[in-house]
């Protein structure tokens, strides 16, 4: 069940974790693509425009905070939705999150059910 080739793009360094966030996205319908580092995941979505990118903050490069950053100041990426999802809990970091454009701020260990519903509504066709 693919939504017309659209993708959603996992910005996460612990393989495990992204792929059981892939595993989520592919139950929604949408392709799941990986990238372990920010500036690899900044290069992903460059390459083939995802409909959706789930963003870790702490990456062994740049942290998700600069790489949301950088796609929402460039226009070929700006209108991508950014889901950022961390392990850091505190009200500094959420607003952060949302000032520099993201949807939506997860935490985990994350709600599955939550996650789902996120993937949902936020993904959009390009």
């Amino acid at each position: 069940m693919n939504r017309n080739g659209h993708s959603v793009l996992v910005v996460e360094d612990d393989q495990d974790v992204n792929a059981l966030v892939g595993a989520y996205a592919e139950i929604c319908g949408f392709e799941y693509r990986s990238a372990l580092t920010g500036t690899r995941g900044i290069e992903e979505a460059h390459t083939r425009q995802p409909a959706l990118v789930i963003l870790d903050l702490m990456l062994p490069d740049v942290d998700g905070f600069e790489v949301c950053k950088r796609l929402k100041a460039d226009a070929q990426t700006k209108s991508i939705p950014v889901i950022m999802l961390t392990a850091m809990t505190g009200e500094e970091s959420r607003n952060k999150g949302r000032e520099c454009g993201a949807v939506d701020y997860l935490t985990k260990p994350f709600d599955p059910d939550q996650l789902i519903h996120a993937i949902s509504e936020h993904a959009k066709p390009h």
